[in-house]
């Protein structure tokens, strides 16, 4: 009977050392995802700054 409770026991440690694990890899692929959009953002902006300085140039040219 002891045996049965202690390897119950560790059962349950075992699944709630699983779970934590999964919920901190779910965290994780949480923030890398929340990187990638922000990275992505930023090159957006830096590009379309970029466009906006090549036209800036180009009329400052035309004068």
């Amino acid at each position: 009977m002891l045996v049965g409770t202690l390897s119950a026991g560790c059962a349950k440690m075992s699944q709630g050392k699983e779970d934590a694990a999964v919920a901190r890899a779910e965290d994780a692929a949480r923030r890398a995802e929340t990187a990638a959009s922000r990275a992505e953002a930023a090159a957006q902006r830096a590009e379309a700054a970029s466009g906006k300085t090549e036209r800036s140039f180009h009329r400052k040219v035309k004068k």
